[in-house]
């Protein structure tokens, strides 16, 4: 419509002027950060060089939650860093989260991963479709220091979000909500949840409706630690959940929401992972060059190898292509560039790091080196936050849709 409209237009002399306005007006995105942007990425970069990274192999080995460090980085506003200014958070963009977060994951992937899922998963989901009472009690200490979950999978409900089992009964101005979550992570440590329960099984995803919970609420009970084979330094345990009763001031939107209210935030949340799994490829990079370039083999330094040299080359051209993916979808939300972001991103940190392992040789193995953590936590952005298998239904179905071809 837009272009024959254009070639039909009397003020231009021939078809390839209209072919520059065409092209001005459909490729307007841009990778090139602003001043703000920038400024969230030398703030993080500089606090993750200085601080984290320093510490990230020893909260790996201990599997120790970073208290500390999350206290640090909501001194910096990172924990609140979309949320509004009234209510504690900085105001900013999701692309400008997403830069912190790639930059936190690179020196603690653990961290990182704790900071996205507040930020994009619960804060972000308070800030944007709570009610002002829900934000004043739900939000504002949430940029202060306490963690917020989101607890949407359970047992027998993870990708297949319609097929949720814990039931929300109303009772006069109060919900009661009873059953069991997994994967929560960060409810050890948080104080309060992002609850998806059905009303009404029968109606599958219009029956679902969104909760904020309090942790600490009567019959809320979490358990133990799921011990990981990476991000170690981050928690998730199961929630279960026995007649919590939550004022009806609790539910976000109106009952049948939660199936909207969940997709809209995962669309958000595969950002934040991508951003995640782009700073782990760019640890591993960064590791694998610093190694090469020290070490010897064959009376010559390991850049100058023709087969590291590929490999190396193969590493920047994975991590590109994800930040690329990761920041288009920052700045043009949709659950199609979203999909593609977190699709690619994780496949692609999982190659850098193999990569990584293999430049390294014998001590690719060891754990006295960054690399095999840098392995073992980029496998998990596979999985968590969406697999990579649904990630590429979703974009095969949006791009169908998009062409009438469904």
């Amino acid at each position: 419509m837009v272009g024959s409209t254009l070639l039909k237009s009397t003020k231009f002399l021939n078809l390839s002027q209209c072919m520059k306005v065409l092209v001005s007006q459909n490729r307007s995105y841009t990778s090139k950060l602003n001043e703000q942007q920038l400024a969230i990425q030398e703030l993080a970069r500089d606090y993750t060089n200085r601080y984290l990274k320093p510490k990230a192999s020893k909260l790996d080995i201990e599997g120790r939650f970073p208290f500390e460090e999350i206290k640090q980085i909501t001194n910096l506003g990172l924990m609140g860093a979309c949320v509004d200014e009234g209510y504690g958070g900085l105001g900013l963009d999701y692309l400008s989260l997403a830069v912190a977060v790639e930059e936190l994951s690179r020196g603690c992937a653990s961290t990182g991963m704790a900071v996205s899922i507040h930020n994009f998963l619960y804060a972000n989901l308070v800030n944007e479709k709570g009610t002002p009472e829900q934000k004043e009690r739900f939000l504002t200490d949430f940029t202060k220091g306490s963690i917020g979950c989101f607890a949407l999978s359970e047992p027998d409900a993870g990708s297949d979000v319609a097929n949720i089992k814990t039931m929300a009964r109303q009772d006069g101005d109060y919900w009661i909500l009873n059953g069991k979550k997994s994967w929560v992570s960060s409810a050890i440590e948080g104080s309060a949840a992002a609850v998806f329960a059905t009303f009404d099984p029968e109606l599958k995803h219009k029956g679902l409706a969104c909760f904020l919970v309090p942790l600490d609420a009567e019959g809320v009970f979490r358990g133990k630690k799921e011990p990981l084979m990476g991000v170690r330094a981050a928690t998730a345990c199961d929630l279960r959940l026995d007649d919590v009763r939550v004022p009806a001031a609790c539910l976000v939107g109106r009952p049948g929401d939660g199936f909207r209210i969940a997709m809209e935030q995962l669309d958000q949340g595969r950002i934040g992972i991508a951003a995640h799994a782009v700073g782990i490829a760019q640890a591993a990079l960064d590791t694998a060059i610093n190694y090469a370039k020290q070490r010897v083999a064959f009376n010559k330094n390991l850049t100058r190898l023709p087969s590291v040299k590929d490999r190396l080359t193969d590493m920047c051209i994975l991590v590109e292509t994800a930040r690329l993916l990761t920041y288009r979808a920052a700045t043009d939300v949709s659950t199609k560039n979203s999909s593609m972001a977190k699709y690619v991103a994780g496949r692609n940190a999982t190659a850098v790091a193999d990569h990584c392992v293999q430049i390294l040789g014998g001590r690719g193995l060891s754990t006295k080196y960054d690399a095999e953590r840098h392995y073992r936590d980029a496998r998990g952005t596979q999985i968590y936050g969406g697999v990579t298998d649904i990630q590429k239904r979703l974009v095969g179905h949006f791009l169908l849709k998009e062409h009438d071809a469904l």
